[in-house]
């Protein structure tokens, strides 16, 4: 069977089997017609069968129907949602899940603004959580704590609950550790959606079991917090506002550090093209360049300025091939979409035809690529890299390494070399529940076969929990030694 039989089959597939002749009769909620929305958008899914076989996908769409449907008859807006996000992560898609920030005002009160957060920012260091700030306003828990167990729970047991419920491309668990982190950098944190929903405190309460830094364990009972709580310990410059979103400094030994948390730039009213201009002009200037993107999972392509101020000619940025599974979105499903681009409607339109369901993009969606400019870096440049590159800074990434002018320290990149999905998005309502998942339209493929996992460093420094506590970073440490080095060599 080919794969344009295969989308066929799956379109067709029934509906309802979740509840037996009984649930299909009634129809419990709406049930399906969410279905037949979600096979609809299935079926042009790129990614769809990149890890999984048809007969994955059947047994897949099986066990979300049943557990839909019976969130559905017990009327659980939330069980509806996290059965959705479980479906999601079998795909294996770092951009398809229940988007926390295109949800209706009443389902974010519902599933998200929950007095149920723990309140402290932390990173997942293998399976070990270990805290980089305490917000209970207690002391209770300096920076560098490991915290054992939470309400019971170990920290290991609490991962491997939300670990299926999080977003990745491929078997990129590092991405999904990443992912897991609490760090003050978004409005609605992953862990805090899951950890809420699936596992709230008793009471309102979080009693931990947790290992000081110097050394002592402890037993500690400290308030669950809410949305609002949260969203008052953030460190982040906000996407809307006017103000930088990166800093530049240089350090004493003259090597700049151009620190680059974000590149969602969509909303933002910042000028971010001539400050970074302005920052590359004084880079020039330097003893090395490290540029920090370690926190970045992406946004637009704001690494390309850079690139072209480091290459002598054009250079390919993005080497994978893009591929689409329709030419104009579905009438089935073209009534629950919306996007900012209505030109993704008709994304295939004007592509060849590639066989087996798959067509290419017009010539007008081509990337370009990425020209010298006529301003020069001379200087050596280091890139940290780690585990939340996985879109735009994943492709950075891969451009970087193939320019032969960024050297990479840190930690394997999320994303995956087997090709990720993007480039554009539906947004895809389901009619009755009213649930939203971003539904990417591209896929982009290697030309050649590829492992299942990300980007690895030219330099390898894992994070530790050492680390956390002395409050150094040995990345950014050895990238500029390395810079510095260069030069005075």
């Amino acid at each position: 069977m080919n794969r344009r039989h295969l989308l066929a089959a799956l379109a067709a597939l029934p509906l309802i089997s979740y509840a037996g002749r009984a649930a299909a009769a009634a129809d419990f909620g709406g049930v399906r017609e969410d279905l037949a929305v979600l096979r609809a958008a299935m079926a042009i899914h790129p990614g769809l069968h990149r890890y999984l076989s048809p007969v994955d996908v059947t047994r897949h769409l099986a066990a979300f129907e049943q557990d839909y449907g019976a969130g559905a008859r017990a009327g659980s807006h939330a069980h509806r949602f996290l059965a959705l996000s479980r479906f999601l992560t079998t795909i294996r898609c770092g951009h398809s899940y229940p988007n926390f920030f295109n949800q209706t005002d009443p389902a974010v009160k519902a599933l998200f603004d929950r007095p149920t957060r723990l309140p402290f920012d932390f990173e997942w260091i293998a399976r070990s959580m270990v805290v980089t700030a305490d917000h209970s306003g207690t002391g209770a828990l300096p920076r560098g704590t490991v915290i054992t167990a939470i309400n019971g729970r170990s920290a290991g047991q609490v991962l491997d609950t939300l670990m299926p419920h999080t977003r990745a491309d491929g078997h990129n668990d590092g991405k999904r550790r990443s992912l897991l982190g609490v760090r003050g950098a978004e409005d609605i944190e992953y862990f805090d959606v899951f950890q809420g929903l699936l596992m709230p405190p008793a009471g309102g309460v979080h009693r931990l079991s947790i290992v000081r830094p110097d050394r002592r364990e402890l037993r500690v009972a400290l308030p669950a917090i809410g949305l609002a709580a949260r969203q008052a310990t953030m460190t982040r410059v906000r996407e809307d506002s006017d103000a930088a979103r990166w800093t530049y400094h240089v350090r004493p030994d003259g090597v700049a550090i151009l620190d680059m948390p974000g590149w969602a730039m969509w909303n933002s009213k910042w000028d971010w093209r001539s400050w970074l201009s302005d920052r590359l002009d004084d880079a020039a200037t330097a003893r090395g360049l490290v540029i920090d993107l370690r926190r970045n999972e992406g946004g637009d392509d704001c690494g390309d300025p850079i690139l072209a101020r480091l290459i002598d000619r054009d250079l390919a940025g993005w080497t994978f091939e893009p591929k689409v599974r329709f030419r104009e979105v579905p009438a089935a499903l073209a009534p629950h979409v919306s996007t900012w681009d209505d030109r993704f409607r008709r994304i295939g339109v004007g592509g060849a035809d590639l066989g087996d369901g798959w067509y290419g993009l017009p010539e007008r969606e081509k990337l370009l690529p990425i020209r010298p400019a006529a301003k020069r870096l001379t200087v050596p440049v280091a890139a940290l890299i780690g585990p939340a590159n996985s879109s735009a800074t994943f492709g950075f990434i891969n451009a970087a390494r193939a320019s032969g002018r960024i050297r990479l320290f840190g930690e394997p990149t999320g994303g995956n070399r087997r090709g990720i999905n993007g480039g554009g998005f539906f947004f895809t309502k389901l009619p009755a529940s009213g649930i939203e998942f971003d539904l990417p339209l591209i896929g982009y493929f290697p030309t050649t076969p590829q492992p299942d996992a990300g980007i690895e460093p030219d330099v390898f420094i894992r994070s530790t929990a050492d680390a956390i506590l002395q409050g150094t970073d040995p990345a950014l440490d050895a990238a500029a030694i390395w810079a510095a080095a260069r030069v005075s060599g």
